[in-house]
């Protein structure tokens, strides 16, 4: 595996991913729930802030595939008629419907939520062209680390099955389409597919945590995945059960080395989890994410990053600014940060001097008011001095008239 750098909007560490174009795991925690038990549809959401756009995962190759074949099932509808009732509609709206090819070893062998399966799989355009042939696609059942039509399918499927699965692209890969298999936007699917195993996932607790690692690094690169492809909700769940994972507790001794292994990958899902719930506007959850990736590295850049645009979002523009600056002291030379930091400033000039503007229409001009009172003070003064100044001239006369009368009666 190796690991590209990307954008602070983007997913950390994006890796290879397997030669089949789906990542496979072996290994998941019982009782762990997904977004897929909801039953709701995630229509995938446009990316809008291009700076924030993770790099494009790298061709795991494989090359294009030309030749056209025609599944060996599609070849018997054309020879003989299939009833209508030989379809089952999964979801009852058409998008997804499945036909046993050849029978199972009953009801009571299909997987369970949560197993780890192992398929074989053949992936047709509607045309016929074969896209992808899996002869072992192994994956947990639930965890959306495949298809949507196959994570619904499968379970309906029993032990030894070959099924034949027709999917609209809302349950395959959507408006985007993809490149590794290549498959165009908005392309219908016609899946071949044999379920071979179904066993339980193994106890976290007594998993090594060098495995532990390996299987919560899987689930976070397909939240990558889910991400790149905007399936930001996916990317969410996927990250969810990245952490559950590296949250377990343990039975088996784990050195300190390993400790930092699991340590270093939960910070990354809690960074790739913030970035994908502020495409989702889900701002209160983005800012718990990088809360809680500080709380083990308080120095962590992307951390910091997010958190302040969070709060920016948020409205909070002098917290968001603290913030900021602090990453900017750690990396001065990160033009991303540069760019952040100095719109936030403008804008909190902008809203410092809007709210100064909408004080002083509610409160009046003081200025106006305090030249008012001032020139009411004086007036009140001129004419008490006057007052004053009549007083005390009676006061002199009528000395000078007394003193007059008192010396004529003398």
């Amino acid at each position: 595996m190796t690991e590209n750098t990307d954008t602070f909007g983007g997913t950390e560490d994006r890796e290879e991913e397997d030669d089949d174009g789906m990542t496979a795991n072996s290994d998941k925690k019982s009782g762990r729930t997904s977004l897929l038990e909801s039953g709701e549809d995630f229509e995938m959401l446009d990316e809008e802030d291009i700076d924030d756009d993770p790099p494009p995962l790298e061709d795991a190759g494989g090359g294009k595939k030309d030749k056209k074949l025609e599944p060996e099932a599609h070849k018997e509808e054309e020879d003989v008629s299939t009833p209508l009732e030989e379809w089952l509609d999964v979801l009852g709206s058409g998008m997804l419907k499945k036909k046993v090819l050849g029978a199972g070893q009953g009801p009571d062998s299909r997987p369970q939520k949560g197993q780890n399966v192992k398929i074989s799989l053949k992936t047709f355009l509607a045309d016929g062209t074969l896209v992808e042939e899996c002869p072992a696609l192994s994956f947990t059942l639930g965890d959306g680390d495949v298809i949507q039509a196959l994570d619904l399918a499968v379970q309906l499927m029993e032990m030894g099955e070959k099924a034949l699965i027709q999917v609209h692209a809302k349950y395959a890969y959507g408006s985007r389409g993809s490149i590794e298999p290549e498959v165009p936007p908005e392309a219908e699917l016609l899946l071949e597919a044999e379920l071979q195993e179904a066993n339980d996932a193994p106890d976290l607790e007594l998993l090594a945590p060098a495995l532990k690692s390996a299987l919560a690094s899987q689930k976070r690169e397909r939240g990558n995945a889910h991400f790149q492809r905007g399936d930001y909700a996916f990317a969410v769940n996927s990250y969810s059960i990245a952490l559950q994972i590296t949250e377990s507790s343990s039975k088996v001794d784990i050195t300190t080395e390993e400790e930092s292994e699991l340590l270093d990958v939960k910070v990354k899902c809690l960074n790739n989890m913030a970035a994908s719930q502020l495409r989702l506007d889900h701002y209160d959850a983005a800012l718990k994410s990088c809360v809680a990736a500080l709380a083990h590295q308080p120095d962590n850049i992307k951390a910091l990053f997010r958190m302040g645009k969070v709060l920016a979002l948020k409205g909070e523009y002098a917290e968001s600014i603290s913030i900021l600056r602090k990453a900017l002291k750690l990396e001065p030379s990160n033009k991303t940060i540069h760019a952040e930091l100095s719109k936030l400033v403008k804008k909190h000039s902008e809203q410092k001097g809007a709210e100064q503007a909408m004080y002083k229409k509610m409160l009046g001009n003081p200025a106006s008011v305090g030249s008012v009172s001032q020139k009411r003070h004086a007036k009140s003064s001129w004419g008490l001095n006057w007052k004053w100044l009549f007083g005390a001239t009676a006061v002199a006369i009528g000395g000078v008239a007394l003193s007059v009368v008192i010396a004529a009666r003398n």
